[in-house]
């Protein structure tokens, strides 16, 4: 597997595992919901998870979780192309845009994005075409379904052998669009479309993923599954994330999506002493 990720202005050495930190610049992620000051304050706590450590920072502006009411394409640009313009200035990372839509991947690489994080893997009308003449890094992820039902009867004959299936079509129709192969990583897409079951079947074969050639992303942070095996809502799934993103990169995860930048930037700096 290549040891480096291009992405944008950036050149990231996957040798240890990384951490994304998640920044959600959605009116329910911060309460007082102004406009202005929602991109303030999304700006203030990505400059929050640097510090804590964070390799990079992923900036969505609608909700994918279970049920989540899709949003409009003008809503979305105006929460998240403030937020990538203020930090193309002052971040210190690479700043990934996590949106499936062509016209915001566009206006997030010219507002300076370095890395396209699509959890429909480029499927979209445009979308391959958004990002083949630039030179973001991108992240294709595995969902069966739509957002807003997926989670209710995912069925797999074989939930490992064809997430790995789909990923590996993407992955070299992405290529084939003539995005080189050290640009792309490759995501299981936990949570999207899968039962508790799928995801465990899932972390248990992360090795089995591997052998893509492509490094992995993992996104585990407060997932239901994590609620089903420990009980706790949303709020309450530090330690079971903690758990899970340790395990993800002891299978050999090199970034790791997660809300708690510092929990998870400590624990990994154990994994990666280990390692």
């Amino acid at each position: 597997m290549h040891s480096h990720f291009l992405c944008g202005k950036y050149q990231l050495n996957l040798n240890r595992p990384h951490v994304m930190g998640i920044v959600n610049v959605t009116p329910d992620s911060f309460s007082d919901g102004g406009q202005f000051s929602s991109a303030n304050l999304a700006v203030e706590h990505a400059l929050q998870l640097i510090a804590e450590g964070a390799d990079i920072l992923d900036v969505g502006g609608e909700s994918t979780r279970p049920g989540a009411k899709p949003v409009s394409l003008d809503e979305e640009l105006s929460r998240v192309i403030p937020v990538i313009k203020a930090l193309s200035h002052i971040a210190t990372v690479p700043i990934s845009i996590d949106t499936y839509k062509p016209e915001v991947m566009r206006q997030a690489i010219l507002a300076g994005a370095d890395i396209v994080n699509d959890v429909r893997a480029l499927q979209e009308q445009g979308a391959l075409e958004a990002v083949v003449n630039s030179k973001v890094g991108v992240c294709l992820m595995h969902m069966q379904g739509i957002p807003q039902t997926m989670q209710l009867k995912p069925v797999y004959e074989d939930v490992v052998s064809e997430v790995k299936q789909f990923l590996i079509d993407r992955l070299n129709v992405v290529m084939a669009h003539g995005v080189s192969k050290n640009r792309i990583l490759l995501d299981p897409g936990f949570g999207f479309g899968k039962t508790r079951i799928h995801n465990i079947a899932l972390i248990q074969h992360l090795d089995s993923l591997l052998d893509m050639g492509q490094p992995l992303l993992v996104g585990l942070s407060r997932k239901s599954v994590l609620g089903a095996i420990a009980g706790g809502d949303e709020g309450q799934r530090l330690y079971a994330s903690i758990a899970a993103s340790v395990i993800a990169a002891m299978k050999g995860a090199k970034i790791i999506r997660v809300h708690d930048v510092k929990a998870t930037v400590d624990a990994l700096k154990v994994v990666a002493a280990i390692q």
